[in-house]
């Protein structure tokens, strides 16, 4: 192409706006994303840290040896259905306590799969403010992309708002003659909120007494850690039956690729005439369909509830939950660090933990989650300071988050320990005190003259 053409100097242009208002994405170093890394991961979704563990690498390859179809997949589903996919999707069923699976090559892909399709004409979908992309990319390409709606996150009162002045304004709701979607996920990616799913179904039922308010939950990030053999947070409240889809996803979590749509049967023939995103691409490969089924094997049988691959210094969690680990790690990161932000007088303008963390987490009912958002105006510094102390957690800005929401997204791993949260913790509050003593004042000016990807390695803002 061209560097003179018209579109080349309309994409470079594009781009240099994006890099004025320090908003243009990168990819990360591969060296910080491998294996063998020296970094910790405070960064990927690797939630229970499956993937360095041995058991679930020697049972994948064992598997795969076995498997009578390895390579490739044949095509789109509809034109070569494998036995793996198709034996998947039955245990999944059962699994999730649903009716029927469909497998989707990524949880991006069934949203959008989910939401091109099933609202019909006259319909309406409501969402929290804060739901994937995937769910605005499938509805902008609906019949409903004119009739869709937000609430503020995670607000009760805003959802009951939305809800009442669609009941009165649309007729055809009050007499079902059409049908609301409501959309929300049960965790939330970048702050690490739960969506009130009791309330919700029973607002639902309140509202829409002729059962014509659907709900839809995204669990991508909750799969494996929550509910029983980590079925996520609709069957830890047992609503499998109040809800009429549920997105899993196997990439976090469960160390594997690909996703699955459990809901009822009706459903699921309709996805599969009318869903371009499953219709009209090659099926996951046999080798993914292994991973995912052997990931699956170890949250039945237990296996993966063994903390039998963690450092040798917290050798004592071997027979101990994965899970319970990982939340007790995360209590542990949020009740350390806010007392230790106050004690060193370290103002909320500079770090700071969201609000539905300011109350001590091991003395309340608050649910843990391993995805902490630590708050400031200047994300990209802090991470690099960390970086430095060879840990890995991305700084995340606008317009993955909202403006003036900027932060470093922590994740917490099973795989982590206690000192590594102990590190994390102190390399937070040392970059803290030397900003505000103005040790690092003129680093810090020159950091953001620099081009991030000097900076940070590349290492960028992405929607995970």
């Amino acid at each position: 192409m061209d560097a003179k053409s018209a579109l080349a100097s309309s994409l470079q242009a594009a781009l240099a706006s994006r890099d004025e208002r320090w908003i243009r994405r990168r990819l990360p170093d591969p060296s910080t994303s491998s294996s063998n890394s020296p970094l910790i991961d405070f960064n990927s979704n690797d939630y229970l840290s499956l993937s360095d563990s041995s058991k679930l690498r020697s049972h994948f390859l064992n598997k795969l040896a076995a498997a009578p179809d390895v390579l490739g997949s044949g095509g789109s589903r509809l034109l070569v259905n494998g036995r793996a996919h198709a034996a998947l999707e039955d245990r999944l069923a059962e699994f999730f306590r649903a009716d029927t699976a469909l497998l989707f090559n990524s949880g991006f892909d069934a949203n959008v799969g989910f939401f091109s399709c099933v609202p019909q004409a006259g319909d309406v979908v409501v969402y929290d403010e804060y739901i994937h992309a995937s769910v605005h990319d499938g509805i902008r390409s609906s019949r409903v992309r004119e009739a869709q709606y937000s609430f503020s996150h995670n607000s009760m009162p805003d959802l009951r708002r939305v809800l009442c002045r669609l009941r009165e304004d649309k007729p055809a709701l009050r007499t079902a003659q059409s049908s609301l979607f409501l959309s929300v996920e049960s965790l939330y990616s970048m702050d690490g909120t739960f969506a009130p799913l009791q309330e919700i179904v029973d607002m639902l039922d309140e509202i829409f007494p002729m059962k014509n308010g659907y709900l839809v939950v995204d669990e991508a990030h909750s799969t494996g850690i929550y509910g029983p053999q980590g079925r996520g947070r609709v069957a830890m409240l047992g609503l499998e039956n109040r809800v009429l889809a549920r997105l899993h996803t196997f990439g976090k979590a469960l160390a594997a690729t690909g996703a699955v749509v459990v809901t009822n049967t009706l459903i699921r023939d309709y996805l599969l005439n009318y869903a371009r995103s499953l219709i009209y691409t090659t099926s996951l490969s046999y080798a993914n369909i292994v991973a995912a089924d052997c990931s699956f094997d170890m949250l039945i049988d237990g296996t993966a509830q063994h903390v039998t691959f963690l450092p040798a210094d917290i050798s004592k969690l071997m027979m101990a939950q994965l899970s319970n680990h990982l939340l007790e790690l995360s209590t542990y990161f949020a009740d350390t660090l806010r007392p230790l932000l106050t004690s060193q007088n370290i103002p909320a303008t500079l770090v700071s933990l969201p609000s539905h963390l300011q109350l001590r987490q091991s003395s309340s009912s608050h649910l843990a989650s391993p995805i902490i958002p630590v708050l400031t105006p200047h994300p990209r510094p802090l991470s690099a300071y960390l970086l430095a102390l060879s840990m890995n957690a991305r700084p995340i800005t606008w317009p993955t988050v909202p403006k003036g929401k900027d932060r470093v997204r922590v994740c917490l791993h099973a795989g982590n320990t206690k000192s590594d949260v102990d590190r994390l913790i102190k390399g937070v509050v040392a970059w803290a005190l030397e900003t505000m003593r103005g040790d690092v004042g003129e680093e810090v000016g020159k950091r953001e003259r620099r081009s991030r990807q000097d900076v940070l390695n590349g290492i960028l803002e992405s929607k995970l």
